[in-house]
């Protein structure tokens, strides 16, 4: 399989690290939705990143797609994704929240770095910015006092967690998403980006 896209979108850094930590073997290409547009697009018309190409050479697209998918080919002791129960619930309560702290965060970032400043609207910069931080809010406040999220266990939802809110501090000069706010994440973050998995799957 084939993962396509850069490092620095938290959904491709998602999809990559879950790969590394479930097992399953990949191949990343680093191709940029922006720099490298005609080249994406012969891989996917819709040039959408993450696009995984699967070894049948079916193309998919979306994270919590891709990693559905590589959940069901990898071993039932390495999944992330707890199968069933409250601990299933929870997960994608988790979940739900960073990839929407996500999606305001690249929201942001391209309001500031694709559009004029003399065209930026202010009041959708507030109103986003005001939805990523109720996110995080919400998953500060969810931080066990435990090794990770869900207890001794790494989860899917540590992995996208982690991965957004290192994503939100490399551009912490469009997302304006103070850490002081949220010492319980940072902490989080600091504690899986210490993992080979991570560490070598770096967003810079």
């Amino acid at each position: 399989m084939v993962l396509i896209g850069m490092l620095d979108s938290p959904y491709v850094r998602r999809c990559a690290v879950s790969m590394k930590l479930m097992g399953v073997p990949f191949e990343h290409r680093p191709v940029s939705v922006f720099r490298h547009f005609e080249q994406f697009r012969a891989i996917n018309p819709v040039v959408k990143a993450p696009s995984l190409i699967c070894d049948d050479g079916t193309v998919l697209m979306d994270s919590t797609l891709i990693l559905d998918h590589v959940e069901a080919m990898a071993d039932s002791s390495r999944r992330l994704t707890p199968a069933g129960g409250a601990s299933r619930t929870q997960a994608l309560r988790i979940s739900g929240l960073a990839l929407a702290a996500a999606e305001k965060c690249v929201q942001m970032i391209y309001e500031h770095q694709q559009r004029p400043p003399e065209k930026r609207y202010d009041a959708w910069l507030a109103r986003v910015e005001g939805q990523a931080n109720a996110a995080f809010g919400e998953l500060e406040r969810g931080v066990p006092d435990r090794a990770w999220l869900q207890g001794e266990r790494m989860t899917a939802a540590d992995v996208v967690t982690a991965c957004v809110w290192r994503f939100a501090q490399f551009y912490r000069k469009e997302t304006a998403i103070d850490p002081s706010r949220y010492p319980k994440l940072a902490a989080h973050s600091a504690r899986a980006e210490q993992l080979a998995e991570f560490a070598s799957t770096p967003l810079d």
